[in-house]
């Protein structure tokens, strides 16, 4: 069995199109020896147009873009490349997911069949072993985190580069390929009928039932929390020290009901009110620097109060 590894770099993306420019590969043996790499030139018929991820200048490919004229187009080189991917082999890329979604743009364009293959993914092994599934890992940062140097964004370069990365992971958690996937209990990701399935885990499962426990959780502080403000607000002490004073907490302040219930009696005893809308306030309360909710609230005159300096200051009143 071979273990091909392999990145696509496009001419454009948009959300139904994806112009592939190149398909890299790695081709090795199930000790990470190479046996074979290439670069798949591809004509793309179209133009250039990459951008960043948020509209700004975007990636400079290391290729001379009039060359790729001369190239086969997609259509003709899909035969190798789907032999390549389907054919007895262990397939693996770095972020796969959207080079599969390429790939399956491109059939769909071209009107070919369909791709259908099982795929793993480095990217996904990396916040595994990190068990850190609240961000994407470049894979210049996870080869530089393991050790290892190369040019980014040459397809056959990214693909053997992936390959390393697999490669150094496998070692630093002394196993193999496949000693990864049982180690964490990965379930590949797959192709087929134009229908793609991300890659999954034990360890991303747990993950997203710990996002969903939080997240009711915070549903529930919340309801809390505005049970308390509705019902006590219009009792508060008329003519207090804080009468004229509206106050407005950080988001992490109201779900912790246990602090936020107490300033409450404290302020509404003392003749404050208050607001929901940073906009309202003329007081803003927060553990740090206060987020995008603070900087509304002292961008309409708040002033903004440390919870630490609010506390002590109402302690001693």
């Amino acid at each position: 069995m071979k273990y091909v590894f392999f990145d696509i770099e496009c001419a454009c993306v948009y959300k139904n199109t994806a112009k592939m420019c190149a398909f890299g590969y790695a081709v090795t043996d199930e000790k990470f020896r190479l046996q074979e790499k290439e670069d798949i030139l591809l004509n793309p018929r179209g133009k250039f147009h990459l951008i960043g991820r948020k509209g700004g200048e975007g990636l400079v490919l290391p290729y001379e873009y009039e060359d790729f004229k001369k190239y086969p187009t997609f259509n003709e080189e899909y035969p190798r490349i789907k032999k390549l991917l389907e054919e007895d082999s262990v397939v693996c890329g770095h972020a796969t997911i959207n080079d599969v979604n390429y790939l399956n743009l491109e059939t769909k364009r071209y009107k070919l069949p369909s791709f259908k293959f099982d795929f793993y993914d480095t990217q996904f092994f990396f916040m595994n072993a990190q068990n850190n599934f609240t961000r994407q890992f470049g894979l210049q940062a996870m080869a530089e985190e393991l050790g290892l140097e190369f040019t980014p964004h040459r397809a056959v370069d990214d693909a053997y580069a992936t390959m390393r990365v697999c490669e150094a992971l496998c070692a630093r958690e002394v196993t193999d390929f496949f000693g990864l996937v049982e180690k964490y209990s990965v379930r590949c990701g797959k192709i087929a009928g134009y229908k793609i399935k991300s890659p999954t885990s034990k360890g991303l499962q747990r993950y997203y039932s710990e996002r969903e426990r939080q997240r009711e959780e915070h549903i529930k502080a919340h309801e809390e929390f505005y049970r308390f403000v509705n019902k006590n607000m219009n009792r508060r002490k008329r003519g207090g020290s804080l009468e004229g004073k509206v106050f407005c907490f950080a988001r992490d302040i109201e779900d912790d009901v246990a602090v936020s219930r107490k300033l409450l009696e404290v302020i509404f005893a003392s003749g404050g009110r208050y607001t929901s809308h940073p906009t309202e306030c003329n007081v803003y309360i927060a553990r740090d620097e206060g987020g995008m909710r603070g900087s509304t609230a002292q961008a309409a005159g708040a002033a903004f109060i440390p919870l630490e300096t609010l506390e002590s200051a109402l302690e001693s009143s």
